[in-house]
């Protein structure tokens, strides 16, 4: 688990620091004219496609985890599905409101608020896996339990990258569905 954290820590902050470019221009609708949110709204969606999810953190794969392990796979797995999915479908959306008909564009701009609020609700899940990961290291018997094999320092690094100082969005999401 530890191991498929640290190789997904880059690129998940390359997203969120994407994500955190762009969330301001976002939080609380998309503006009147989008045409100046759509470079980093594309470089968010295209960071967050780069987020690879692990092998072990597949729905398959995660099924054989048990304890601790099972619900943090379900968190990255959270994340990475929804920042995807979000950021892709907030690029549809603009697209849709730039060129679409008025009926295609007033559609997109009334349900937009789903997919923002699905971006926020992936930094979230993120941003807990730093304190699950702390507490199950320390509930599994931390390191008398795991030894050179999982350090203590290596938990708290890992748990700095996925934490709520790191990786959830400010504000919080003040547009509603249908605003």
């Amino acid at each position: 688990m530890s191991r498929a954290l640290r190789a997904s820590e880059g690129p998940a902050g390359q997203e969120v620091a994407a994500t955190k470019a762009a969330w301001p221009l976002i939080a609380n609708g998309l503006p009147a004219d989008t045409r100046a949110i759509v470079p980093p709204i594309a470089a968010a969606s295209a960071s967050a496609a780069r987020v690879p999810l692990p092998a072990l953190f597949g729905e398959a794969p995660a099924a054989s985890l048990t304890g601790p392990a099972s619900g943090l796979a379900g968190l990255f797995r959270t994340y990475a599905g929804l920042t995807t999915r979000g950021w892709e479908l907030i690029g549809a959306s603009i697209e849709q409101i730039q060129k679409g008909s008025p009926t295609g564009a007033r559609f997109a701009r009334e349900n937009v608020a789903l997919y923002i609020e699905s971006v926020y609700d992936a930094h979230f899940a993120l941003a807990q896996i730093g304190k699950q990961l702390t507490s199950a290291y320390k509930k599994l018997g931390g390191p008398a339990a795991f030894g050179s094999s999982l350090s203590q320092a290596e938990v708290n690094a890992l748990a700095e990258a996925y934490s709520e100082a790191s990786d959830r969005l400010h504000p919080h999401t003040g547009v509603r569905l249908g605003s």
